[in-house]
């Protein structure tokens, strides 16, 4: 009832109500693409730029790259050790990729969303598919390269891969390509920092989203009546 009804204006909300009431739901943000196209890039940027999403750290079967941390990169494991977790239901999702397994852990994404952060998932087509089976909540961006020659290029000035895996690359990455109408969000990356910017836009707009800000209900019942 409004004061010009007559009636009696509620009281207004603390300031740590206002705050509580525009709580939100966590929401789980895939980045995918092909091998080289900026996806890791972009995503440690994201990182970097804002605190309020958090990577979530897979387990895989591949042996460490230099320079990466156990816990923190990924969480490496025996080909034994992965196939009790897939048995014991641990992942959220799970593909192979070049003969490795990669999959999500329900733990990692469980600890970081009851943080009060996002989650940020670097997972290739399948495991996107089998994660939207899950949670039909996700929101899924797919990057691709300014073009296939560009894209060979980024692969070798990696310095990371042989010949033979680049050529494996290559040769996985157009039907890794072939699945981008399955993505709410596409993006060319032409230019990393640009690229960056419209992914932490399509993050920031989709937090916004009324279906995630739960507490919108009680707060719009206080605010009118």
């Amino acid at each position: 009832m409004s004061a010009l009804d007559g009636g009696v204006r509620p009281t207004p909300l603390a300031p740590m109500e206002i705050r509580s009431a525009f709580k939100r739901r966590g929401l789980l943000f895939v980045l995918s693409s092909p091998s080289g196209a900026g996806k890791s890039t972009i995503a440690r940027m994201l990182l970097a730029e804002d605190d309020g999403i958090a990577m979530s750290v897979s387990a895989t079967t591949r042996p460490p790259r230099p320079g990466e941390v156990d816990g923190e990169d990924y969480h490496f494991v025996s080909d034994e050790r992965f196939t009790e977790l897939v048995a014991s239901g641990a992942f959220l999702e799970w593909a192979t990729v070049f003969g490795n397994r990669y999959g999500t852990l329900k733990s990692e994404v469980t600890k970081t969303i009851e943080g009060g952060r996002d989650v940020l998932l670097d997972i290739d087509w399948q495991g996107t598919q089998q994660l939207k089976q899950v949670d039909p909540d996700i929101v899924r961006a797919f990057i691709l390269p300014p073009s296939m020659e560009e894209l060979e290029r980024r692969l070798r000035h990696r310095g990371t891969d042989g010949e033979e895996v680049i050529q494996k690359r290559m040769d996985r990455a157009a039907n890794e390509i072939s699945h981008w109408a399955e993505y709410d969000y596409v993006l060319i990356n032409n230019n990393a920092e640009k690229c960056r910017e419209l992914v932490h836009n399509i993050l920031k707009a989709e937090r916004l989203k009324a279906t995630r800000r739960v507490f919108l209900h009680d707060f719009v019942r206080g605010l009118i009546g």
